[in-house]
C-alpha cells in the first residue's frame, strides 16, 4: 500500500485541508483521508478529520494508516484537538474509532422535517413585541453586515458536551466569504434573522443551505440567539421563517435536515413543536494531541 499527500491550493475563509490517497495494487485507490486545519482565531487548536476506507478494502490497514498520517500532520502543527466524525451511533465507523483510542465527545440526533406537511401557521402568529424578521439569501446586506457577525457569537454557548470546541472570532469579512464560498459552489444560503427594533440591531438568526438546483433536501446550518434576548420564542420563530421562505422560494425542495446535540434540550424541543421528526443517532469523537 502506498499513502500520497496532497494539500488544498486555495484555503478557505476559515481553514485549509490536507489529504492523503491510499493505493494498492496497481495503483488503485483504496481509501482517502483529509485533515480540516482551522485557521480563525479560537479554533486555532483544534483539526478534523474524515476517512473513508472502499467497503472491499475494509480491514486491511488502510483506515489504520491513514488516520496515523493525520494524527502525525495535526500534531507536527501544534494542535491540541483532532475530532472525526460524526459517524452513525452502532456504524463500522465508530467501532474504528473507538479501537483507536478515540473517544465519544458529543451525541447528535439527526431529524428531517417534510415540508409538504409542515404547518407553522401558528408560530409565525405569535406576538413577538419589539422585535421583527429580516431574510436575505447570499450574501447578508451591507447595512446589516457589521451587526450580523456580531451576533455570531450566539453560537458560542451552544451545548457541546465534552468536544474542545472553542469561541470563534468573526467579522464582516468572514460572513461575506463564507456565503461567496457556498455560492461559488452552487447552492443558496438563506439567512432568517431577528432584529431589535429599538436597536436595530440582530438578536438572532437562523441558516439553512438550498443545494443546487433545489430539487433536494435542504441543509439547517445553525440557530442562535444572543443571550439578553432568549426566552422569548425568537428560536422557534424564526426557524418557522425559514421554514415558510424556502417552501414559497424553492417549492421543490422536499424537506429539511437538521442535527442537534443530544443535550441541546431548548433546540429538539423547538424541533419537535415544528414537526421534524428523529431519522437517527451519531456520534463525535475526538482524540487529545
Amino acid at each position: 500500500m502506498k499513502i500520497s499527500a496532497w494539500t488544498e491550493p486555495r484555503p478557505g475563509p476559515s481553514s485549509y485541508r490536507l489529504a492523503w490517497v491510499a493505493t494498492g495494487d496497481e495503483d488503485h485507490p483504496v481509501a482517502t483521508a483529509s485533515l480540516r486545519v482551522f485557521t480563525v482565531a479560537g479554533a486555532e487548536h483544534r483539526t478534523e478529520a474524515e476517512i473513508a476506507v472502499h467497503p472491499a478494502e475494509r480491514r486491511r490497514g488502510a483506515g489504520t494508516a491513514l488516520l496515523a498520517e493525520a494524527t502525525a500532520a495535526a500534531r507536527a502543527l501544534g494542535r491540541r484537538t483532532l475530532v472525526a466524525g460524526p459517524v452513525d451511533a452502532g456504524s463500522p465507523g465508530e467501532a474504528f474509532l473507538t479501537a483507536r483510542g478515540l473517544r465519544p465527545v458529543l451525541a447528535l440526533t439527526y431529524a428531517r422535517l417534510a415540508l409538504a406537511e409542515a404547518d407553522v401557521t401558528a408560530a409565525l402568529a405569535e406576538p413577538h413585541p419589539g422585535y421583527r424578521l429580516v431574510t436575505w439569501e447570499g450574501t447578508v446586506p451591507d447595512g446589516l453586515a457589521a451587526t450580523f457577525a456580531e451576533s455570531r457569537r450566539a453560537m458560542d454557548d451552544m451545548p457541546m458536551d465534552q468536544a474542545d470546541v472553542g469561541a470563534e472570532t468573526w467579522d464582516v469579512d468572514r460572513v461575506r466569504a463564507i456565503a461567496a464560498a457556498v455560492t461559488t459552489r452552487g447552492d443558496t444560503l438563506c439567512t432568517v434573522a431577528a432584529v431589535d427594533a429599538a436597536e436595530g440591531t440582530i438578536a438572532g438568526f437562523t441558516e439553512l443551505v438550498v443545494a443546487g438546483a433545489g430539487t433536494s433536501d435542504a441543509q439547517h446550518y445553525g440557530t442562535g440567539v444572543l443571550p439578553g434576548h432568549r426566552g422569548r420564542g425568537l428560536a422557534r420563530w424564526m426557524k418557522a421563517a425559514a421554514i415558510r421562505h424556502t417552501r414559497e422560494r424553492h417549492p421543490d425542495v422536499p424537506g429539511l435536515l437538521t442535527d442537534t446535540a443530544d443535550s441541546n434540550v431548548a433546540m429538539r424541543r423547538i424541533n419537535d413543536a415544528l414537526g421534524y421528526a428523529p431519522t437517527h443517532r451519531s456520534v463525535l469523537f475526538q482524540l487529545d494531541l
